[in-house]
């Protein structure tokens, strides 16, 4: 069983869910970060409006917990219409859509979360659908087949993937906006955690927010699960104004140091450098050491090392860098500096 990681960028759980939902930005002037999609949204919808017509499809790209599905909510409220949910392993068949687009008012929002894993024949059922507002739905089978044309109603299609790269082109072409998330600044991830202990109606100091902000991954779903957590602690510790110190000893309780990493992370720097003695290793062999799946080691844990600089990818496998060593109080060996330099990376 996967354990449960509170800096895991993903969605947890249904309460998890609801309070980041009450968190969120409603409409484009509550937004924080990603200035660049902001206003090519901004400008989109305006020009829609004025046109009176649906806003263009929109597909967003990126690692999880960086705004995807805020961005649909915020666009069906500035448009003022409805907005339906769903994801791509949930519509096995046309039909599953079908019902769905049948549905939809002029101007409504459909999001579809994980589109990536549409399968081929929803994915090819969907492309009339978002070109021409029109369906065409066969009915039985064999020699008494025949194909409805069904009209729709204009909408809009948000499509929130987290790998692009199986998208795939005719279905990623349909699309008129495309935008990849970043990982928010730690000045943005302030603002956001501002904004949020406001909303939750905690009082807290300025160090305490940029504690918060520099261990939440540049994530700001990672942000307001942490702000959860230290407005448990002060409220059963100190039942008061949280400090950076408060903050601290929160985060220390669930095991997380001062840039974020929890105790999977740190034990896969240390086999990776006490086992293997600083790579090249195989990422099977970090995964049998460890007692954890390889995928999870890939999706979950490798993506955030590798943006901090703490490991290198290989042709011969994964390195430890000198910043690794360095954050866990370690002496690299000396042919570590000369390995490192030589490596070519992906």
């Amino acid at each position: 069983m996967a354990r449960e990681r509170i800096i895991d960028a993903g969605s947890q759980d249904d309460q998890g869910d609801s309070y980041d939902l009450a968190l969120r930005p409603q409409y484009l002037n509550e937004c924080i970060g990603q200035e660049k999609l902001i206003e090519k949204i901004r400008i989109a919808i305006t020009a829609a409006k004025q046109r009176e017509e649906p806003a263009e499809h929109v597909l967003l790209y990126g690692p999880p917990g960086l705004g995807k599905t805020t961005i649909a909510h915020v666009i069906a409220n500035e448009m003022a219409t409805n907005l339906k949910t769903t994801s791509g392993p949930a519509l096995m068949r046309s039909g599953d859509l079908m019902g769905i687009l049948t549905n939809l008012q002029r101007g409504d929002v459909l999001f579809i979360d994980e589109i990536h894993r549409l399968p081929a024949a929803v994915e090819e059922f969907i492309y009339p659908a978002m070109e021409d507002f029109k369906v065409d739905f066969t009915v039985d089978s064999g020699m008494h087949a025949k194909t409805i044309n069904i009209p729709l109603q204009p909408f809009t299609l948000i499509g929130a993937t987290t790998r692009t790269g199986l998208v795939s082109a005719p279905l990623r072409a349909r699309f008129g906006i495309q935008h990849h998330l970043e990982f928010w600044s730690d000045k943005d991830l302030v603002n956001c955690l501002l904004r949020s202990s406001q909303k939750l109606k905690m009082e807290c100091d300025m160090g305490s927010l940029e504690t918060l902000a520099a261990c939440s991954r540049g994530t700001p779903r990672v942000a307001n699960r942490l702000l959860r957590r230290v407005r448990d602690y002060t409220q059963v510790h100190a039942k008061g104004k949280v400090t950076s110190e408060l903050a601290l000893a929160a985060l220390n309780i669930e095991e997380i140091d001062e840039i974020g990493l929890d105790n999977l992370d740190r034990s896969y720097l240390k086999n990776l450098i006490g086992t293997y003695q600083g790579g090249p290793a195989g990422i099977e062999a970090l995964a049998a050491t460890l007692g954890e799946e390889r995928d999870s080691l890939e999706d979950v844990v490798e993506p955030y090392l590798l943006q901090i600089g703490f490991i290198a990818r290989t042709r011969q496998g994964r390195m430890a860098t000198h910043a690794a060593y360095q954050h866990l109080n370690l002496t690299p060996p000396k042919q570590a500096s000369s390995s490192e330099d030589e490596a070519t990376l992906f």
